[in-house]
């Protein structure tokens, strides 16, 4: 199959699962069935599915994130010692593990196309991948604590891992329980990948944008509990801060000198 042939043969089987999607039209150009496709993905519930629907699924996966271009960690050049700062698509980042600012009910982000980082990695893992967290939180049998995180394979992404950390939603003034929970992500999150044997960790700008955190203050904490974390334990972890946004990145380079 061509890549365009993958594309209409997972939007076909997406719109026929649901009866609500049935009607929906297909777009005849590339942007809109990428749009669709992602769409569909972002919406289905975490519903078992055939071998052949995931194989089609995972070479076009594999082969949109390859076109998108993947950065190796050790193309990396480290800001300090074991700590890297690189702006870029963490779902193109190969490493250890990544970390995902999730929410408490740990099954990615339902909004079609949402621009957040939970939606990205979700949809560039596969299905699997909520799958993979529905299970683990049936088996929780409650929604995940502010602070705590759950590991799961990354599936189709090039890390080995993602590590889905629930950050805390600022609501109004920052708040010294809103620092000591942010911290407790960070913290959870290294310790997660030092209890599975990771290399190396690539955290995301957790709890910053959607979640209301100001960038420099979470930045901050970041890079003080990594630090912590690293002198405390004796971890030779690697750390990657991982950002988008340029003035994130121009916030981060500061502190790290």
């Amino acid at each position: 199959m061509t890549q365009s042939e993958r594309q209409i043969y997972l939007i076909e089987r997406l719109v026929t699962e649901q009866t609500q999607y049935r009607d929906i039209q297909i777009p005849s150009d590339e942007t809109g069935q990428k749009t669709l496709l992602r769409s569909l993905l972002n919406v289905r519930p975490p519903y078992p599915i055939g071998e052949d629907f995931l194989t089609v699924q995972d070479a076009y996966l594999q082969e949109e994130t390859a076109q998108k271009g993947i950065t190796d960690i050790t193309d990396l050049t480290p800001m300090e010692p074991c700590i890297y700062l690189w702006r870029g698509d963490i779902t193109t980042l190969k490493c250890g593990a990544i970390v995902n600012a999730a929410n408490s009910g740990m099954l990615g982000c339902f909004v079609p196309c949402h621009g957040c980082i939970d939606n990205a990695i979700h949809t560039y893992a596969g299905v699997q991948l909520r799958l993979a967290c529905a299970e683990m939180m049936k088996e929780q049998g409650q929604e995940e604590a502010t602070g705590g995180a759950k590991i799961t394979p990354a599936y189709n992404l090039p890390c080995a891992y993602v590590i889905h950390t629930v950050g805390p939603i600022v609501r109004g003034v920052l708040t010294e329980t809103d620092k000591s929970l942010l911290s407790s992500c960070y913290r959870s999150c290294l310790k997660l990948a030092q209890e599975n044997g990771i290399k190396s960790v690539a955290f995301c700008c957790i709890s910053t944008g959607e979640f209301h955190f100001p960038s420099d203050k979470a930045a901050e904490i970041a890079i003080r509990t990594v630090k912590e974390y690293k002198e405390q334990t004796g971890s030779k972890i690697e750390v990657i801060f991982n950002v988008f946004k340029n003035a994130d990145y121009e916030i981060y380079r500061k502190l790290l000198g």
